[in-house]
């Protein structure tokens, strides 16, 4: 039997459009997806199917949708892309069984991918993804399983995604107190499905949206990827520094993470602006509820809770985990260090546009910027600062760094004691500062290393000895 071209990573099915991503791969997932929610729950409920802005997504979705209703499947199958959110709400709106987006969110062009959902419309499970991707080899084996409804078949209807999803993301916040706040905003969707969402919700005040990268372009020109972290906001940053913006929010290609820049055309990062959302909820708002986090995100969040008397849950990466806790807790807010955050009656999913709006909302409650916010979470918790870096392996490589890893047992990194070792997912060891993890791809050669301290003078150092405890393990 071939090795395995569908593989699930933290969400998602993702590869390369023309190598492992293939209509023969995707009919083969889909068909997956089939025979799984037929077992696990039946075919009463219909399933709904999305998919974004790049090369072929809607093609790649209709052929989802074929196999689905070929297996006995009603689907509802989305009329124009869609943030991932959009059909995730459309599955909760509808009762749906689950459903599936084409879609590989912040990677590259050459990039594609499909993103599972079951009713609640989160992630799918470990024990979902791994159930579906198991069945793909024997389907690839037979050529006549894939079962194929016409394009046209009464089983498939078509749906506006974003009517609903809108109405809905209206009742989550004052609208109308954003759009009389008078707020001068840059927004770059990134030419994903957020295009022009934001203009829609908050036309007809005072407050102003500015959009960038609005076009139809599935090369994502000038970008090296639409994901919203400073190294891809140039634009957006200097559009916000020099148009006198009140600030400025790109979202990734499926719209399902947020990326921060303040009035001065500062970066936010993804930690501090999970700190200003939780302050914005437990604070501003004065809501009360559980706060989830991954082990990769800030301390922050910890320091918030226990300043605001609600429990902190920590989970490992990835929102297949945070959830799925969500929903266990009901849970306020959680969120992840990729600047993904969820939230309480809407979805235990990340939703990048409710999180502009709640970051907006927050500036026209208190009448203050972005930046005074976050120093009133420094009066709190203390300033931190974060960096993440992502190390190259060779093929093979991640056994060998594993095995290092397993075994050290470091006192200290750059002279700052190490107090305990976490591995909740992958090995964080605890400073009497802060802390630093290691943690390795499952897909790729790759090892990503975090910290977040309270000095920023010992970020680099620290991030410099763990770059030389993984190069002497290589080395070994």
């Amino acid at each position: 039997m071939n090795q395995n071209p569908v593989r699930f990573g933290t969400d998602g099915w993702r590869a390369v459009m023309g190598e492992d991503f293939t209509y023969e791969n995707v009919r083969a997932c889909a068909q997956a997806v089939a025979e799984h929610f037929t077992e696990t729950q039946g075919q009463e409920k219909p399933l709904v199917v999305g998919y974004d802005t790049r090369f072929q997504s809607d093609e790649f979705a209709l052929a989802a949708a074929r196999v689905l209703a070929g297996n006995g499947f009603y689907v509802q199958l989305a009329d124009r892309p869609s943030p991932t959110p959009a059909i995730s709400y459309r599955i909760v709106e509808q009762g749906a069984g689950g459903g599936l987006i084409v879609t590989s969110s912040h990677n590259p062009f050459r990039w594609n991918g499909i993103k599972i959902k079951p009713p609640y419309g989160g992630s799918a499970s470990p024990e979902i993804v791994s159930d579906i991707e198991r069945r793909v080899p024997a389907i690839l084996e037979d050529p006549a399983r894939p079962k194929l409804a016409a394009p046209d078949s009464d089983m498939i209807t078509r749906f506006n995604p974003n009517l609903g999803y809108l109405r809905n993301l209206s009742q989550q916040v004052d609208i109308e107190r954003i759009r009389g706040a008078g707020l001068r905003i840059a927004v770059d969707p990134m030419y994903g499905t957020g295009v022009g969402l934001l203009t829609k919700l908050l036309e007809g005040g005072n407050t102003q949206i500015e959009e960038i990268h609005t076009e139809h372009n599935p090369l994502f020109p000038d970008l090296r990827a639409p994901e919203p972290i400073a190294s891809n906001l140039d634009e957006l940053l200097e559009t916000v520094r020099n148009g006198h913006f009140n600030a400025g929010f790109a979202n990734d290609g499926d719209a399902d993470r947020v990326g921060v820049i303040d009035e001065t055309g500062t970066y936010i990062d993804s930690l501090r602006t999970f700190a200003l959302l939780i302050q914005y909820l437990l604070g501003a708002r004065g809501l009360k509820g559980a706060v989830v986090k991954s082990v990769t995100t800030t301390a922050m969040a910890r320091l918030l809770s226990e300043h605001h008397g609600v429990p902190c849950i920590e989970t490992p990466v990835g929102f297949k985990h945070i959830g799925p806790a969500m929903i266990r807790e009901d849970a306020l807010i959680g969120g992840e260090e990729s600047g993904g955050f969820g939230f309480r009656g809407h979805l235990p999913e990340r939703d990048g546009i409710l999180s502009v709006l709640y970051l907006l909302d927050a500036m026209a409650l208190s009448g203050k910027s972005l930046s005074e916010l976050l120093e009133d979470v420094f009066a709190i918790t203390g300033p931190h600062f974060y960096e993440r870096m992502d190390l190259d392996l060779q093929k093979g490589a991640n056994e060998t760094v594993k095995a290092a890893l397993d075994a050290t047992s470091p006192k200290d990194f750059a002279g700052i004691p190490v107090t305990g070792l976490d591995t909740t997912d992958g090995w964080r060891f605890l400073l009497s500062e802060g802390w630093i993890l290691f943690r390795l791809s499952g897909t790729e050669p790759l090892l990503r290393i975090y910290t977040e301290l309270r000095d920023e003078s010992k970020v680099g150092p620290i991030m410099e000895a763990g770059q030389g405890l993984v190069s002497n393990a290589l080395n070994r």
